[in-house]
């Protein structure tokens, strides 16, 4: 490890002979991460001591001048000698008050008031594989996967260090960021603002993508210039949300799926966030992505460490589809670290749009028996199991928050029942059928005995109103207490049963908070919670699920291996919402289901091969309709269905994906998965609307050898992957609304 004094030896180290480990460089302080097409590079400033970026993009292999920009103007200068002005200087980790009159990545409120920080470069340390980071979740490897550059930083007027920690995975053309602010003064200090991953590009001519929606509107691209000014969105919700998810693309115009340059950026953590790009007169492009400042004022005590939470960021030189690909491998070797991240997932059917709250001991046992003779091989009881009288969950208004079978519903508690439920022989299968069950353990309703016992156990403010959605609370998961009773009190629930899979779902926002960082302290209690139970009980299959994709977001995907997508089931509107999930998350990740028709949002009547070929695309697929409500055409499909579910799941658990088509431009939407080992492609082609003309476009595949011979159920003989790649084939559509084809393609 290095060290100097802040401006002395500065010149000294930077002439040391560079030290090389794994794929960073450090060249004296020209710092250099390298990656398989990808480089990341900066370096110390030696008049001002301060981080400079120098490149995010395509492998380079020198450090280069800087853009020359006038010092005129307000932005002139940090003192009487001629050193630039920091607004004009592109910055690794830009503070607050030194003539950058940019955004920050860090706003620290010092024990006097004072907002001002200088941290300049103190040392850095180069190690193989990666630290884990205290009390959050975030990427993991091992040496050879990751290496990973601490960078030190010190501000000599306050007192106050940080720690950046910039990791590679060269594999996937991914920088892993996140800092430590370490407390070294008397007094508290408060964190205002903290950006994660904070990088300063270019002046390049860029578009940002985003993922808005809504309840059951999830994942809509959105796309917009990064003009003069913040380009940005946040969430205030408490949680990463429907309305945006903490992801977004920089790209250049013209970057395609499978052409040109993009920059992704998401940010491990479930809690609220802020992205933004801004663009400053000089043309340069501030990237930041963190903390939403509104639920921050995280206090730091003297001798106390402030962790940020981990930003990644994947260069892709091919397209949106090369960076998509990227993230997805990188979250299923590196951040999800369940058992089951690349087993087949079990085909499942959900109680809940089958029979509601309309449920006891044995309607459910004969559902569950339907569902054994379907095939199904997990029986999901959803919602309306637990509670005790006067508080008993018959509806939404009763029993959230204590975590006891209804003993109205299950006298004899859940064994027994589980124990029926597992006795019943799957059709088709050597195997008997399995069980589930839904939770939601971060909420209480007023009517409940937790609530009556533990009122102070809610988030809440003062004497303000305790604001009601869906008749319930959030309980503070920033206290100790309530992390411990929901370990225990799930952790019971467990033990009373054969349970293999739980649903832990979450209903509604975080409206009132104590104080600004009370969204922090909550999110890392929550981690505290899910990491306990999943790692006391990995044998179990965790689904998160947040009113549907509320909380699709990384930070869970580390503790669970999948989670529902959206409460929105119409087919049509899934395909939409799953391609845009699927920029950053890998499809194996999504649970999907097919339910009745009529659809209860949409109202469309949509055939149960279109449904089922749209929720076959996600690594967990199942049912949420009533068997005894089928007509004799589904019946009948549903065998064939299954068929198909088990020659597709592994290659959706550990396949490559790539989008040819997007229902948004065309009425010809496909997808593709390539298997790992190449050897087999299934494309799922659909047509959204009848028409007469014009014709469908060719369908083009992507992936493929292109020197090799591809055999298909879509076409007689063979044809060469350049054919199918660059001429494509021809799909026989009718003129009927809603229709699907699956193309499999065998590499001869």
């Amino acid at each position: 490890m290095f060290s100097t004094n802040r401006f002395f030896g500065l010149s000294f180290i930077a002439g040391l002979v560079a030290s090389v480990n794994g794929d960073i460089t450090a060249s004296g302080t020209n710092f250099s991460l390298s990656g398989a097409d990808v480089s990341y590079r900066f370096h110390v400033d030696p008049r001002s001591g301060d981080l400079i970026s120098d490149h995010f993009g395509g492998p380079v292999d020198d450090f280069t001048d800087p853009a020359t920009i006038s010092n005129s103007g307000w932005s002139t200068g940090l003192d009487n000698v001629g050193t630039p002005g920091l607004t004009n200087i592109r910055r690794e980790f830009p503070d607050v008050g030194r003539s950058d009159f940019r955004l920050p990545a860090i706003h620290i409120s010092h024990a006097d008031g004072d907002t001002v920080s200088a941290f300049t470069y103190q040392s850095h340390e180069i190690v193989q594989g990666k630290p884990a980071l205290p009390g959050l979740p975030a990427t993991f490897g091992n040496d050879g996967d990751v290496t990973t550059l601490v960078v030190t930083l010190y501000d000599n007027y306050s007192n106050v260090s940080a720690a950046l920690s910039y990791s590679i995975f060269p594999e996937y053309n991914a920088i892993a960021r996140s800092f430590q602010i370490t407390n070294n003064g008397t007094n508290n200090i408060s964190i205002e603002r903290a950006a994660s991953f904070s990088t300063d590009l270019p002046n390049l001519d860029l578009k940002m993508l985003e993922l808005q929606g809504d309840w059951s509107h999830e994942a809509n691209r959105v796309i917009r210039n990064v003009d003069f000014g913040e380009t940005g969105f946040r969430s205030t919700e408490g949680y990463s949300s429907h309305v945006h998810n903490p992801f977004f693309v920089l790209h250049d115009p013209t970057t395609t799926e499978t052409t040109g340059e993009a920059w992704g950026f998401n940010l491990v953590y479930t809690g609220s966030f802020a992205a933004t790009a801004e663009r400053f007169s000089h043309g340069f492009v501030r990237v930041l992505l963190g903390l939403n400042p509104l639920h921050a004022s995280i206090p730091v005590g003297p001798g106390q460490t402030f962790q940020s939470p981990e930003a990644v960021a994947i260069y892709s030189s091919t397209g949106l589809g090369g960076m998509s690909r990227s993230f997805h491998d990188l979250y299923r070797n590196h951040l999800s670290r369940s058992n089951h991240t690349f087993e087949t997932r079990p085909i499942l059917l959900n109680s809940w749009e089958g029979l509601g709250f309309e449920i006891n001991e044995t309607s459910l046992e004969n559902l569950a028996n339907e569902t054994a003779g379907l095939g199904i091989k997990l029986f999901v009881n959803d919602d309306g199991w637990f509670g005790q009288t006067p508080y008993a969950r018959i509806n939404d208004t009763a029993g959230l928050g204590d975590w006891t079978p209804n003993p109205d519903h299950f006298p004899n508690g859940l064994a027994p029942y589980t124990e029926t439920v597992d006795s019943y022989a799957v059709a088709n299968s050597s195997s008997d059928l399995a069980f589930g069950i839904w939770v939601e353990p971060e909420m209480v309703n007023p009517n409940s005995t937790l609530y009556h016992e533990h009122p102070d156990w809610v988030m809440y403010a003062g004497n303000h109103v305790r604001t009601l959605t869906r008749n319930q609370l959030v309980l503070n998961l920033a206290l100790p207490e309530v992390q411990d009773y929901l370990i225990n009190a799930i952790s019971n629930v467990i033990k009373s049963a054969n349970i293999s899979y739980i649903k832990w779902d979450n209903n509604r926002a975080i409206h009132e908070m104590s104080s600004p960082a009370a969204d922090y302290a909550y999110t890392l209690g929550m981690y505290r919670v899910m990491d306990n139970l999943t790692g006391s009980y990995p044998e179990i299959l965790w689904e998160g699920c947040a009113s549907g994709g509320g909380r699709f977001d990384p930070g869970i995907l580390h503790y669970y291996p999948q989670s529902w997508t959206s409460d929105n089931t119409d087919a049509a509107d899934r395909l939409t919402i799953q391609l845009g999930t699927s920029l950053a998350y890998p499809l194996s990740s999504m649970a999907c289901h097919v339910s009745a028709v009529p659809n209860g949002l949409t109202g469309r009547n949509i055939s149960i091969e279109y449904r089922a070929h749209v929720a076959l695309m996600c690594g967990s697929f199942g049912f949420e309709l009533n068997p005894s409500e089928l007509s004799a055409d589904e019946r009948d499909a549903i065998p064939s269905i299954i068929s198909t579910w088990e020659q597709i799941n592994p290659i959706v658990i550990s396949g490559s994906f790539y989008r040819i088509a997007w229902p948004s431009d065309t009425n010809w939407p496909a997808v593709q998965f390539v298997s790992k080992d190449e050897n087999t492609a299934v494309v799922f082609a659909f047509q959204q609307f009848a028409k007469i003309k014009p014709a469908a476009p060719s369908l083009k595949m992507q992936g493929l050898d292109g020197k090799a011979r591809y055999s298909s159920n879509a076409f007689n003989g063979t044809l060469s992957g350049n054919t199918l790649m660059n001429g494509g084939v021809n799909l026989p559509w009718m003129v009927r609304d809603y229709q699907s084809m699956l193309i499999w393609l065998y590499k001869e």
